[in-house]
């Protein structure tokens, strides 16, 4: 009993966490919504500091300001204008040699090789790194040019398309981030980066969460490093299989992008990368038109690369599932035109059957006062004639009983023409509010929801069950002491018991369309929608079942009520 109430109690927290997830995620994606719709305040913040750096800039008298300054407006615009961070790395360098400072110019040097190869500049980021000259400068600008020549190198190993010069591009990656290592403090970012990346691609995910952990503590939340931070948190429950939480901190590094006005928008390029293969096109199309417009400002190749595939496939989804909604449009469309034709022919059967009813009742009366004529005719010769007599009044007992069944022909014929008029009216009405609830979700572009619509079988079921409800409703407004007769027609162990609420079940539906003069089965089965071997089955279970022979079961049914 414990284990079970264990049980129980860890699948109810885990159904509550998982709704809550859902919940956080969805909250993070409305931030991210209104984060972009208010880019245009970010951008303004972030060009006034640059503003103010840039009069500060023009107002310093000293060289060393004027360095610090532009070291300032560099990180500015690392990862807002390639173009402009590049100048200001150039002023850095140019400022350095005049204070005859070569370490810290170097340093500058392998800044300027690193924003090159990030925007996909690798020839321009190899001729500035060889310019350095790694055995006359300080640990901290040593470590610098190791990290920019692992990146560049590792860099030109992703994207050569040879395989001797991949190798040869990772061997040197390999060596260069060794040396890094070695040079560096192991709580700078790019050390904690590359250890992180290590672990995360030999798989050991404990580990790199452990660095990752680390890194969250030391960067400031919501800041341009904490977004780099929270994408490899992504990558690692990516790996993990948690689309949940990879989702959420994915989400986190886009969401800290863009409040800093981050324009190199790499983690904005994921979220639209799994959008895409989750199929929310809408969202995904949204956020990839935004890195888009962000990457054209900042002005990388590598970034355009990128997102030019995932621009052509959303635009092919939006493609596909507009002709996905024009044929079920079309298909729609072609049914409310055959069910418009089938009523007409229905309508035109209907009052044929109408018309030669009526002759036939004409007639009848006809017959019927010839034979009142014949016998005033022959009152007068009762005694002779008793015997023609008997006959005559044998006659009219079976003309009385046509007439019956006529009449009842006739109360049945329009009581369900009447039913079925309602029905299609009722259908109609249906159909176009269905059409219009198309129309309106296409307008709307609410694919995957017309989708799911169309997809379900629920708007037939319950069309059916309706259907089904009707016809029960009619034949026992009919033959109200169907039931009872029917079941006093079989032994008592087969005789049908209905459940509450319920007026009839299929086996009784059977015999109430043969009591109607419906005895095909295959007819049967396409009111029902069963198959034919159903219909036989059925038939067979209930008439083994019979009090009488089984062979005349049937004529005892069609005789209920009669």
């Amino acid at each position: 009993m414990r284990v079970l109430l264990r049980l129980l109690t860890a699948v109810l927290a885990s159904m509550l966490t998982g709704h809550l997830q859902a919940q956080n995620l969805d909250s993070l994606y409305h931030c991210l919504d209104e984060a972009i719709a208010a880019t245009a305040s970010f951008v303004e913040a972030k060009e006034q500091r640059i503003a103010t750096l840039r009069q500060q800039y023009d107002a310093a008298t000293d060289t060393p300001t004027r360095y610090d300054i532009a070291r300032s407006l560099y990180q500015e615009y690392m990862p807002f204008i390639n173009d402009s961070a590049i100048v200001y790395l150039q002023t850095c360098i140019r400022l350095s040699e005049q204070m005859g400072q070569r370490s810290r110019a170097d340093e500058c040097r392998s800044l300027l090789a690193l924003q090159c190869s990030n925007t996909g500049m690798f020839d321009e980021a190899q001729a500035i790194l060889d310019e350095v000259q790694p055995a006359a400068i300080d640990s901290v600008a040593l470590g610098r040019y190791y990290e920019a020549c692992r990146h560049v190198f590792g860099e030109l190993a992703y994207y050569s398309h040879v395989p001797g010069q991949r190798e040869l591009y990772t061997t040197k990656a390999e060596h260069y981030k060794q040396l890094m290592y070695a040079t560096l403090p192991p709580d700078n970012n790019a050390v904690l980066c590359l250890r992180e990346q290590d672990l995360l691609n030999n798989n050991r995910l404990k580990e790199s969460m452990a660095i990752n952990d680390h890194w969250l503590r030391l960067v400031e939340p919501g800041s341009h490093p904490f977004a780099l931070t929270a994408l490899y948190r992504y990558l690692e429950y990516k790996a993990a299989g948690d689309s949940v939480q990879m989702m959420r901190w994915v989400v986190e590094s886009a969401l800290a992008d863009v409040r800093n006005a981050v324009m190199n928008q790499g983690s904005m390029w994921e979220v639209c990368n799994q959008l895409m293969m989750q199929g929310d096109i809408n969202r995904a199309s949204r956020y990839i038109n935004f890195a888009s417009d962000c990457a054209g400002r900042f002005g990388s190749r590598v970034r355009n690369w990128q997102i030019q595939p995932l621009l052509l496939s959303i635009d092919r989804a939006y493609r596909d599932e507009n002709e996905r909604a024009k044929g079920q449009l079309r298909l729609l469309l072609v049914a409310v035109s055959v069910l418009a034709l089938s009523l007409v022919a229905t309508l035109f059967y209907v009052n044929s059957q109408r018309k030669r009813l009526a002759a036939a009742r004409d007639e009848l009366h006809q017959k019927n006062d010839q034979l009142s004529a014949s016998n005033s005719q022959l009152s007068t010769l009762n005694t002779q004639l008793s015997t023609l007599n008997s006959q005559l009044t044998a006659k009219n007992t079976q003309l009385s009983q046509l007439n019956q069944r006529i009449a009842e022909a006739g109360r049945v014929k329009e009581e369900y023409v009447g039913r079925f008029m309602r029905l299609c009216s009722i259908y109609i009405d249906k159909m176009d509010q269905f059409r219009k609830r198309v129309n309106k979700m296409v307008k709307n572009r609410e694919y995957q929801e017309l989708y799911n619509m169309t997809r379900s079988q629920e708007f037939k079921d319950k069309e059916l069950e309706e259907l089904y409800d009707s016809f029960d409703a009619a034949f026992l407004h009919l033959f109200p002491d169907f039931v009872d007769q029917f079941n006093a027609l079989l032994v008592p162990e087969e005789r049908i018991t209905l459940q509450k609420g319920e007026r009839m079940n299929t086996s009784l539906r059977i015999f109430a369309l043969i009591r109607l003069g419906i005895e095909d089965s295959s007819k049967i089965a396409e009111f029902l929608h069963y198959s034919v071997n159903t219909i036989y089955n059925y038939r067979a279970r209930i008439k083994n079942g019979a009090i009488a022979d089984r062979e005349h079961f049937e004529e005892h049914v069609k005789r209920i009520d009669n």
